[in-house]
């Protein structure tokens, strides 16, 4: 049958024999990014979450895992309540249905902000070595490959030279080297106000399941430069620092001197903006949806900054300006 979508309907069944034959119905809960899909499972004990993650595609056990790491840090974490790992099926915890990023505003910003900022500070205080995979170079630095396979040489249709390409290893050694000096910590790699739910307690945490081992700045930077939504320099550096004094307090290794803490995060900011920039290119050339990509500009707007504050970094501002066939900027400092 044309349009049959047998994995939903092996959903279904499986969801029928949970719910001892009751009667329920399925909306779509959230987009993703991934090949996983999520429904919200309506009956009469109420509403649950159900997970579809191809098992060929996607792997639930991280998710099971982290879900159980978090939950004993005090987070909280949709409830597995039921799991078909070899199927890739889930049944979890309803955490409802207002992200962060359709809750902020101007005005309740620095409550909920507040509230994920005491979150992280208690992930990253439960972590140990060796649970987690780790962030290590080669890991950080497939991620900062996805910007010139992806974006550069997919979306833009550019071939770097051959000193173009050596500019880009230069920079992306340098900001490996800043990620690997970090203290390492326990990093959702995706803690964003996408992935954090107005709730009670608050937030709720989602889209864990590729979390690791490694720099304690990653996670502030995706929670304050973020792909979807921005906010005025001043009212960021007052966040971090709010992140920074909290850390300090709770004894997790953030360095004593804000300016270095504040450098190493902005660094880490530019590894993540490459990074996302190549899988929002990825995920429209390879997986058809073409919403992502939208938001690079933003993304090149945080890396164009960054870039700007730093000398070492200077040479990327160059080389995003030559891509984008913008005319040289006045004021390169190599």
């Amino acid at each position: 049958m044309a349009g049959r979508d047998e994995r939903l309907e092996l959903l279904r069944a499986w969801l029928a024999g949970l719910l001892s034959g009751a009667d329920f119905s399925l909306a779509p809960a959230s987009a993703d990014a991934s090949f996983r899909r999520y429904f919200r499972v309506t009956f009469d004990g109420g509403t649950r979450i159900v997970m579809d993650a191809p098992p060929e595609r996607e792997d639930c056990r991280p998710f099971v895992k982290v879900a159980r790491l978090m939950d004993a840090a005090g987070l909280h974490v949709p409830e597995v309540q039921e799991a078909d790992i070899d199927r890739g099926f889930l049944l979890l915890s309803d955490l409802g249905d207002t992200t962060y990023l359709k809750a902020l505003d101007e005005h309740n910003a620095d409550a909920l902000f507040g509230d994920a900022i005491t979150a992280l500070v208690a992930w990253q205080q439960a972590s140990r070595p060796g649970v987690l995979p780790p962030y290590d170079r080669d890991l950080l630095q497939r991620e900062m490959d996805l910007f010139p396979d992806w974006y550069v040489g997919k979306h833009l249709g550019v071939t770097l030279s051959s000193a173009q390409r050596a500019t880009l290893a230069r920079i992306n050694g340098l900001l490996a080297d800043s990620a690997l000096a970090q203290p390492a910590v326990y990093v959702h790699r995706d803690y964003m106000p996408r992935n954090l739910m107005l709730s009670s307690p608050n937030p709720g945490i989602l889209d864990f399941q590729d979390a690791v081992y490694g720099p304690l700045s990653y996670d502030v930077a995706s929670l304050f430069r973020d792909a979807f939504i921005s906010w005025p320099e001043e009212r960021t550096l007052d966040w971090v620092v709010r992140y920074w004094e909290q850390a300090k307090r709770a004894g997790l290794p953030v360095d004593g001197d804000f300016g270095a803490f504040y450098r190493a995060f902005e660094w880490m900011g530019l590894q993540r903006h490459l990074k996302v920039l190549g899988i929002f290119a990825r995920i429209r050339y390879r997986d058809g949806k073409p919403a992502y990509l939208e938001d690079a500009p933003r993304f090149l707007g945080y890396a164009r900054a960054v870039c700007t504050r730093y000398a070492a970094l200077a040479p990327l501002a160059q080389l995003l300006d030559e891509l984008e066939q913008r005319p040289p900027q006045v004021g390169y400092t190599f």
